[in-house]
């Protein structure tokens, strides 16, 4: 055979097996609400193209299984009945033939009674999801957009999805916002209302300016008519280059859009007429990822804020700001430790409280969803012996979750004990006073887990530095939240905020430990959110 033969036969090969690539395809009339898809850790991903709906002409890979299935996944395509959708697949596995359309998706008989499903905490129907994006207030409801991979439990294909809640509590989770496109994935960024339709797509339309993440990082922007259930990507993307992860909000004295976003080890400040074109103003060097920067009062005084810049480690700096500079007064300081991770504000809050929702990157093993949101929290500036700081307690709504309530007052560890024993609750708020009477050490002890632990030697609470206002004090304040997977606790009326997942699961309840005076502690029993 000569050379011409050889690539002549070489062509007809590769041709066949593009021609056979493209065979392998599953087309569905949309007739049901979902499209239900199968999926096993034990088979690799695989690239999916799903065509036919302009909207949704997007991508995705998938480990479609090729056996018994781990679990099921499902896509929501509800909006779209009466049309086609067309998936195209890469390789051929049995899993193609068992995706189905259903008006219910795969195991949403036991949805939110799953055995690690968190009961007061919002986690994804199905999925992964880890950074909050859109945190905005709009007409009635608190909108959290978040990265989330609709089809596995782990990092990938990352959508913004979307929950409302009316209450800070309660989340009703609808499908999917945006959608990988040409452009890329869809990362982190923040959502804005305008009010005074400065971007031309009417007045109060709600508007996401958010990262697509393809060969290059590009901020780009979609908006929404109808109060966020679907969006239209603008024409003219991306509206501005790289890094990634913009949080954009109105500055009053200046009537100026305001852009901060992180590239490479800093955060840029850019400013904007009418959210479309941006000119570049300053940039503060020392952080990574997931920039928020907001304005809060000392100590509640209107008459003296200033302004609070963080990154996705909840590292902080307070300072100035003149619409298009931050300068740093103090910090670097820390507020939070644990499984906390990019963090952020809400926008446009009715009544002006700062409040804040963070990624919980805590496990939920088994399961068809993975990770949680951590508690809304509210956050304060406040006078400390050791200068102005951050503040954070969960937000006031929790008491509309409390249940049954248990109280002691100047008593000792043994009584409060001897009470706890007989309870056998798993979703818990508390607030405990105590003070080491003899030793230097307390823990508090739920199903296995030491979940508060302090040690007077080296001043820490779960080995992370906390020194009382009075440093000569053994007299402490805990909060703390309980749920099925997660703790989160408040020490000193929120100077320190920890988080952490709950890894054991004993018969054994709350328990305290350690020789210290409880000169009180309220505790409540917490109804779950679903």
């Amino acid at each position: 055979m000569n050379l011409k033969s050889i690539q002549f036969f070489l062509i007809c090969i590769f041709s066949a097996m593009g021609l056979h690539a493209q065979d392998i395809v599953k087309e569905f009339k949309i007739e049901k609400n979902y499209i239900n898809i199968p999926i096993t850790h034990n088979e690799p991903r695989q690239k999916v193209s799903f065509s036919g709906i302009p909207e949704l002409s997007t991508y995705a890979v998938i480990r479609i299984a090729d056996a018994k299935p781990d679990y099921w996944v499902f896509k929501d395509v509800s909006q779209w009945k009466g049309k086609n959708i067309t998936f195209h697949f890469s390789k051929q596995v049995k899993g193609i033939d068992m995706i189905y359309q259903s008006d219910r998706f795969a195991g949403q008989d036991s949805l939110y009674k799953e055995t690690n499903r968190p009961q007061f905490h919002f986690s994804s129907q199905r999925g992964w999801n880890n950074d909050p994006n859109g945190l905005v207030y709009h007409n009635g409801e608190y909108h959290m957009f978040y990265q989330h991979n609709p089809y596995e439990r782990d990092w990938e294909n990352m959508h913004w999805g979307h929950t409302v809640s009316k209450d800070l509590l309660h989340w009703k989770e609808l499908p999917d916002a945006l959608y990988p496109d040409s452009l890329g994935t869809m990362f982190s960024g923040s959502a804005v209302v305008d009010k005074n339709n400065d971007a031309g797509w009417g007045k109060n339309a709600l508007v996401a300016i958010y990262t697509a993440a393809g060969k290059k990082k590009t901020q780009n922007l979609a908006y929404s008519l109808d109060n966020g259930r679907t969006f239209k990507k603008y024409e003219g993307n991306p509206v501005l280059g790289a890094d990634r992860d913009p949080k954009v909000f109105w500055y009053e004295p200046t009537k100026t859009w305001v852009l901060v976003k992180y590239n490479v080890n800093f955060n840029e400040i850019y400013n904007s007429k009418d959210l479309k074109h941006w000119t570049y103003k300053s940039k503060v060097d020392g952080f990574y990822e997931c920039p928020e920067f907001f304005e809060l009062a000392v100590d509640g005084n209107p008459k003296n804020k200033k302004w609070v810049m963080y990154g996705a480690s909840g590292t902080y700096m307070i300072g100035t700001f003149d619409g298009s500079r931050f300068i740093p007064t103090s910090g670097k300081y820390m507020y939070t430790s644990g499984s906390l991770y990019a963090a952020q504000t809400y926008n446009n809050v009715p009544d002006g409280r700062r409040l804040q929702i963070g990624w919980g990157r805590i496990d939920q093993p088994g399961m068809p969803f993975n990770q949680l949101m951590l508690f809304p929290n509210e956050l304060t500036l406040k006078t400390t012996r050791e200068g102005v700081r951050m503040f954070c307690v969960p937000a006031r709504e929790i008491s509309n979750l409390h249940a049954q309530k248990h109280e002691w007052k100047n008593t000792t560890v043994d009584v409060v004990n001897k009470d706890l024993n007989q309870l056998k609750g798993e979703l818990y708020h508390g607030v405990l006073d105590f003070e080491l009477d003899k030793g230097l050490g307390m823990e508090l002890h739920f199903r296995g887990n030491p979940i508060i632990y302090y040690d007077g030697n080296f001043n820490t609470f779960n080995h992370i530095n906390y020194i009382n206002e009075d440093p000569k004090s053994f007299r402490f304040k805990v909060e703390f939240l309980i749920d099925r997977t997660s703790v989160e606790a408040y020490m000193g009326n929120g100077k320190l905020f920890i988080s952490d997942a709950l890894k054991h699961s004993s018969e054994q309840g709350l328990k305290l430990v350690g020789d210290i005076k409880v000169h009180s502690m309220e505790l409540y029993e917490l109804n779950g959110i679903w």
